[in-house]
């Protein structure tokens, strides 16, 4: 393995201080984008939405707890995805095991959802399988499609002024890394995520992206395995990136 030179602790104090000035930039062009995003126009949602929920029957509105601003993550827990009954898919699992208290989230006057296309006794033996403590419903229309997730995962965000709901934000694909932390804590580590696209000096131990993930009770049970799929060469807005050639070094940034 290729590692960076060996330096004393005073040059490396000198490093990090000009990777310092590199951080308070990503920092101030991230609130630059919040700021934008706070800016962003709105549209109605004036179609009704039906979900079920652990309580039975409920609508969009319903989704918002009574309070002014809702996000709700499309989670493939559905029939037929890699790893059914026993478990949903293995990115959107990945994705939940990150969601903590929700009481911060819920000061803000703002509700976080998860909903899939599994029924509400699928959903529950899952969430007590994997130890989730996440509010999740059931879609039972055209939800999903209708905002920009019914064949990938996104996050949708919406406000709502008394009984108007409004759509304000969208996020999809590597976007949704901002929600995993597991992300920012490798990122800052001399290995980085060890995955094939990122760029790291040579030798660096690196798997194709996605395919080492798996459920959180099933490390080290099971091979790793394209669970995602190939993408579909009939669709140019299909995110799986190609599978990687044998003995290739790279892959397409996904």
């Amino acid at each position: 393995m290729q590692t960076p030179p060996i330096v004393s602790a005073r040059e490396w104090e000198e490093a990090h201080r000009q990777m310092l000035v590199k951080e308070k930039e990503m920092t101030r062009a991230r609130d630059a984008l919040a700021a934008m995003r706070r800016r962003m126009p709105w549209t109605a949602v004036d179609k009704p939405y039906a979900f079920e929920g652990p309580n039975g029957p409920a609508t969009l509105l319903d989704l918002f707890d009574g309070r002014r601003q809702l996000i709700v993550y499309r989670a493939f827990l559905d029939p037929g995805v890699h790893g059914w009954p026993d478990h949903g898919c293995v990115g959107c699992s990945l994705m939940a095991d990150h969601i903590g208290n929700l009481a911060h989230l819920n000061a803000r006057d703002t509700t976080l959802v998860y909903a899939s296309r599994g029924s509400q006794a699928d959903l529950q033996r899952i969430k007590t399988r994997m130890g989730w403590d996440i509010p999740w419903y059931t879609i039972t229309d055209d939800f999903d499609a209708d905002f920009g997730c019914d064949q990938w995962h996104g996050t949708n965000a919406f406000i709502r002024d008394g009984d108007r709901v409004f759509r304000t934000y969208f996020i999809n694909n590597r976007g949704d890394e901002t929600f995993v932390n597991t992300w920012a804590f490798l990122d800052m580590t001399a290995l980085g995520r060890q995955e094939t696209w990122e760029d790291s000096p040579a030798g660096y131990p690196q798997d194709p992206p996605y395919e080492w993930w798996c459920w959180h009770d099933e490390y080290g049970q099971r091979e790793p395995s394209r669970w995602f799929g190939d993408p579909d060469p009939d669709d140019p807005h299909d995110p799986r990136p190609a599978r990687q050639a044998e003995g290739s070094g790279c892959c397409a940034d996904h």
